[in-house]
């Protein structure tokens, strides 16, 4: 299958910097003692028996363990197919890991569909005019190349999907059940929102829990900062 899908993820499987190992994610890194810059789950759906348990309080912290200084950890949270509480579940989950975590939304014709979850072992910091740099570099064509395909042409474009930190969720997720090991509750919420498609309004009532942009979060020149939180406003509908 690698080589049908190479034109779209650059030969992955044949770049020399790449090795593939076949093995359960969790238990590959609960056994490794490797540590890594980037650890990044994008699991089958959380009420597939088993996958739960990439969701959980202890598997974030184990993820947290492997990362090198600086290093991120990113989690895939869908929003279709699912409801509020399995998605409060994961986020809630995350975070209480990560509380310095970072919220980002994925749109489907201005709605939401889908998250991204990045947590570090520190605060993020994200310098949004070096990585513009960055995508200008011809090194990087790839990456800028796999962004236009998705409509964005530049940093501020994929920072404009911004949802949303702890501070801003803790009325949202007050009532959120924590997945753990000893319960694995997020495979029975996420079980009830199976056949469901209610993905725009779950995203739009996290929203509205988001009110101040994160003014700390980036690193920018006043002109980038005043196009990104225009362009987070104009995400996020307000």
């Amino acid at each position: 299958m690698s080589t049908y899908f190479a034109e779209h993820n650059f030969d992955v499987v044949r770049n020399p910097k790449v090795h593939v190992r076949i093995d359960d994610a969790r238990h590959f890194v609960e056994t490794t003692s490797e540590t890594f810059d980037a650890i990044t789950s994008d699991p089958l759906d959380p009420w597939v028996k088993g996958a739960a348990m990439l969701y959980t309080v202890e598997f974030f912290q184990m993820a947290k363990r492997h990362l090198n200084p600086g290093g991120v950890v990113t989690l895939f949270v869908q929003l279709y197919e699912s409801n509020t509480e399995a998605v409060k579940s994961e986020i809630g989950t995350f975070l209480e890991v990560f509380p310095d975590g970072i919220v980002f939304g994925n749109t489907n014709e201005g709605k939401g569909y889908d998250l991204v979850l990045v947590g570090q072992n520190q605060p993020t910091k994200i310098d949004v005019d070096a990585i513009q740099a960055k995508l200008q570099r011809p090194e990087y064509e790839p990456v800028a190349r796999s962004l236009r395909q998705i409509g964005m042409t530049s940093a501020v474009d994929l920072f404009a999907t911004y949802a949303g930190r702890k501070p801003d969720l803790e009325p949202w997720l007050r009532d959120a059940t924590l997945n753990r090991d000893s319960n694995l509750r997020l495979q029975y919420l996420a079980g009830l929102g199976l056949n469901l498609y209610q993905a725009d309004v779950i995203y739009a009532d996290m929203l509205k829990h988001v009110s101040k942009m994160p003014e700390d979060l980036f690193v920018a020149s006043d002109a980038t900062r005043q196009r990104l939180f225009a362009a987070i406003h104009t995400a996020q509908g307000r």
